[in-house]
């Protein structure tokens, strides 16, 4: 028998093993994820946790991961008192450190990559992490995704200035950074989410000018707060001057004007499943309206070999102690165990909710209304699939539409992100995702569930080169790699380069590229 012969261009073998291996890895040390590394250590396991907040300023600055809207003081420039602030509001963290959880704050999940169909090669699934001064892998025999959701935002006259932020970058600013630069909010919406942001700005002093309702009655099912809650009622605009936001102005069922002093302006309309790891590692995306919107199918539980959620990233939405008992029966399975799930109490149409939110902002806001605040794309750029205003546009552009798109059938949102820009600035897509979704469902009249959405890709965070590109290639590596992008020499390896052996390679392509 002969020995196998291994191609030395070939990629298997290349790639490194893990920097760092944990039995198991929780992602995000929100009630979920601590509840889930609680469970683990008190079992005698060993765990990893790890969570990206306190973010570092140009982040949040980004509103990258929550919707924080220039509404942050300065203690986020002092991440050292951060991270005592943040450990003194969430006393769980203190009790992982004491049951001897490996607790990692102000680290970042940015990929997750496993062996599956058209991906063999890796040595093992390893997750991609930094902390703002380097990036390293980790493996794991269990990984428990308890990454929590993100803002959802809409966008109306005047929402692209100071002051203007998400029911969860509140919450986080507020009851975990003590760091929230506001005195006087107006909330929109009339959810649990809502409602129970009013709760946590009155418990702080915070006032509540009122909350602002589209819809004819209360949507949740909370305490009422001691604050006007206006339904029925619509947003116009959003004024302000150097500091941002001064004062709203909305509108009655009558179509009668009133202005409300404010300084911030909440959405607390709704919030998204964060399932952007599990995705770029090949989970399925279903979109589910009482979830609200695009989920991983099961909801809480193992959703790849290995991979587990819980909590807000299945898409649940209800009190702090649901999310810690679901996240202890997810980890409990993850071990071997058996164990039930908690109960989700029914939901509503969390999409039809949005969508309707949306149509009454569009038809009080201009045109020219910023969809896209990173790559300045408007309202009318997106339907007319124009690219932004900082790039040429030939006169052929203005012939391309939304219609003319159409008439190839559905919307697809990834093609219009490659027309117009929009969702590819630094935020990812966080600030504008849902909208244009909903957007390009409201031009091809379709229903909210139908909206087609984009994709997410590694880096699921925004990382600077610098700390990506601190990683050292192995000598494996750096041997045999092809020359993939100078297309005369392509698909030429580095040795025969300027040799012979490249000239004879080139003859037989031809010019055509082609092997």
């Amino acid at each position: 028998m002969t020995d196998r012969i291994h191609d030395r261009y070939a990629i298997d073998g290349k790639i490194p093993a893990p920097d760092e291996m944990h039995d198991i890895v929780v992602v995000g040390a929100g009630p979920a994820g601590l509840a889930a590394a609680l469970e683990a250590a008190r079992a005698g396991r060993q765990v990893l946790l790890i969570d990206e907040h306190p973010v570092p300023p140009a982040l949040a600055g980004s509103d990258v991961p929550l919707w924080f809207g220039g509404r942050a003081t300065a203690a986020l420039q002092a991440p050292e008192r951060l991270l005592e602030t943040l450990v003194e509001n969430e006393p769980l963290i203190a009790e992982c450190f004491e049951a001897g959880v490996d607790v990692r704050l102000g680290t970042m999940a940015w990929g997750l990559w496993r062996n599956r169909e058209a991906c063999g090669v890796l040595p093992r699934a390893m997750l991609g992490l930094a902390d703002g001064q380097k990036s390293w892998t980790v493996g794991f025999d269990r990984l428990i995704l308890a990454t929590g959701a993100r803002d959802c935002a809409l966008a109306f006259a005047g929402w692209d200035q100071p002051g203007v932020m998400g029911a969860l970058a509140f919450d986080a600013l507020v009851t975990r950074y003590d760091a929230f630069a506001g005195r006087r909010v107006v909330i929109l919406g009339s959810g649990d989410l809502a409602l129970e942001t009013a709760r946590i700005a009155a418990g702080r002093g915070i006032d509540v000018a009122a909350m602002i309702e589209v819809r004819d009655a209360v949507q949740g099912q909370g305490t009422m707060p001691d604050a006007p809650v206006l339904t029925g009622h619509r947003l116009i605009r959003a004024e302000g001057g150097i500091d941002g936001v001064e004062r709203v102005i909305i509108a009655g069922p009558d179509g009668a004007e009133q202005t409300l002093v404010c300084d911030t302006v909440i959405l607390a309309i709704d919030a998204v499943a964060a399932i952007e790891l599990a995705e770029v590692a090949g989970a399925a995306v279903v979109t589910e309206p009482l979830r609200g919107g695009a989920v991983i199918p099961g909801g809480a539980g193992e959703v790849l070999p290995g991979v587990w959620m819980a909590g807000a990233a299945t898409g649940l939405m209800g009190p702090r102690a649901l999310a810690e008992a679901q996240a202890r029966a997810v980890m409990a399975q993850a071990l071997g165990h058996t164990a039930e799930l908690p109960d989700v109490p029914a939901a509503f149409d969390r999409m039809a909710y949005r969508a309707e939110w949306l149509r009454a902002l569009v038809a009080t806001s201009p045109d020219t209304t910023m969809v896209c605040q990173c790559e300045d794309v408007s309202r009318a750029d997106l339907v007319g699939v124009q690219p932004p205003r900082y790039l040429p546009r030939p006169d052929k552009m203005g012939a391309r539409s939304i219609d003319t798109l159409l008439e190839d059938g559905p919307p697809d949102a990834e093609q219009v992100k490659r027309l117009t820009r929009a969702g590819m600035g630094l935020c990812q897509g966080r600030r504008c995702r849902e909208q244009v979704s909903l957007l390009l469902a409201m031009s091809a009249n379709l229903p909210p569930k139908s909206a087609p959405r984009g994709n997410w890709r590694v880096p699921v965070r925004p990382v600077p080169l610098g700390v990506m590109a601190d990683w050292q290639e192995t000598e494996a590596m750096s041997a045999g790699w092809d020359v993939w992008f100078g297309i005369p020499t392509q698909w030429i390896p580095y040795p025969d380069i300027g040799t012979e052996a490249e000239t004879r390679k080139l003859a037989t392509l031809a010019g055509s590229m082609h092997l």
